[in-house]
């Protein structure tokens, strides 16, 4: 793997466990293994690391929705399979616990790709729910919009709640709920 491959998947890293702050070039370059002329070589500094990170990490987290939202089925079973697949629930979402940190929505440059990343997946869930409703699944009424942000605050709240009671369940449950509710907006 090239160094500056492995400088970028340890800043990915680093950012998830320790923020941007605790993200310090030394421990950057500690983890990837490599010096810091590799690292002024590939990158123009932290925040040009940091971006090219949260870049591949918001391109792996859409790819990742993408699979289950753009699969074949209805759109409540391509929702409950992005809903229910497989997450490390006690390590959070690499992009939501981002935008916990205040040196990252202090920058334009590092909260463009977080903003980005909820705005695509807020709009893919409402095109999915938009689909559902306009072929008859889904109740009329609906309103794929706010549904989305509203499955959104779930996956990002479950990961809060699990975290806080040190017990993935706490996240399951919380997808479990956000699934029934959705199941009453079933068409009859």
């Amino acid at each position: 793997m090239e160094a500056s491959e492995r400088l970028v998947r340890s800043t990915r890293e680093l950012l998830w466990e320790r923020g941007y702050l605790g993200t310090s070039p030394k421990a950057i370059q500690q983890r990837a293994g490599a010096g810091q002329g590799s690292m002024y070589h590939h990158f123009r500094g932290k925040s040009d690391l940091a971006r090219t990170a949260i870049d591949q990490t918001a391109r792996e987290l859409r790819a990742e929705a993408a699979r289950q939202l753009d699969a074949p089925g209805t759109a409540i079973e391509r929702i409950t399979a992005y809903l229910r697949r497989e997450r490390d629930a006690l390590r959070g979402c690499p992009i939501g616990r981002l935008t916990q940190d205040p040196d990252i929505l202090a920058d334009p440059l590092l909260h463009q790709p977080v903003g980005e990343t909820f705005e695509w997946l807020r709009e893919r869930l409402a095109a999915v729910l938009t689909e559902g409703r306009d072929l008859g699944e889904l109740d009329p009424s609906l309103d794929p919009a706010a549904t989305a942000a509203a499955l959104l605050a779930v996956l990002q709240g479950g990961y809060v709640l699990a975290r806080a009671a040190a017990d993935p369940a706490a996240f399951d449950q919380a997808v479990e709920g956000a699934l029934a509710l959705l199941d009453r907006a079933r068409h009859h």
